[in-house]
């Protein structure tokens, strides 16, 4: 998709906040052009920042683990962050970057069109859930015009406090249905399509 790759070389290249000052390399976020789950982060830490790669290091590893646990690879899913350069020793993101940001993570999901974001972590659960905690959200699928957001605890919570580590693991578990469900929902909602006639000469 054209529009995909010159987005993200606008991302590679920009300058809007003071991030571009300290990053070694932006990081868009990979995946199939027309996925049906996109996974949205926080931001870039040490490794993504040096390989221009979303969710490599040790949370990355946690993630992959979680989807083979309902049989999807990296391949099968988008996979972005809500900020696009590393924060300074890994710090939350601030609102003025997280501001600067939005547009390109607005554009992607315009693009991608995924029928089911699923929010890692509370910054990206702002996306569809301002305001509230995490804690008594995640899990719970919200749809939002044509998408539906799934909150979930980041990956790196579980490494730091194993306690997540089962939430976690039960959140994910949902999303095969959830996606049944959406492609139910997608069957009934379009026209039936006319019987094909067999030509017999």
């Amino acid at each position: 998709m054209r529009e995909l790759e010159e987005l993200n070389q606008e991302i590679r290249q920009c300058t809007r906040c003071r991030l571009a000052q300290g990053r070694h390399l932006a990081v868009p976020g990979e995946g199939p052009e027309h996925p049906k789950i996109m996974f949205i982060g926080e931001a870039p830490g040490f490794h993504e920042d040096q390989q221009g790669r979303p969710f490599v290091g040790a949370a990355g590893q946690f993630l992959e683990q979680l989807l083979a646990s309902i049989n999807l690879t990296r391949r099968d899913v988008f996979i972005a962050n809500v900020i696009k350069c590393r924060p300074p020793e890994n710090r939350d993101p601030l609102p003025d970057e997280l501001a600067a940001c939005r547009p390109h993570l607005e554009r992607q999901i315009a693009l991608l069109k995924p029928k089911l974001i699923v929010t890692l972590g509370r910054y990206s659960m702002e996306l569809a859930f301002a305001g509230v905690s995490i804690s008594k959200v995640h899990g719970i699928p919200k749809k939002v015009g044509d998408v539906v957001y799934f909150p979930m605890f980041h990956p790196a919570a579980a490494l730091h406090q194993p306690r997540f580590r089962s939430l976690i693991e039960q959140d994910i578990m949902k999303i095969p249905r959830i996606l049944a469900e959406l492609e139910s929902i997608k069957a009934e909602e379009e026209p039936p399509k006319p019987p094909q006639q067999l030509s017999l000469f």
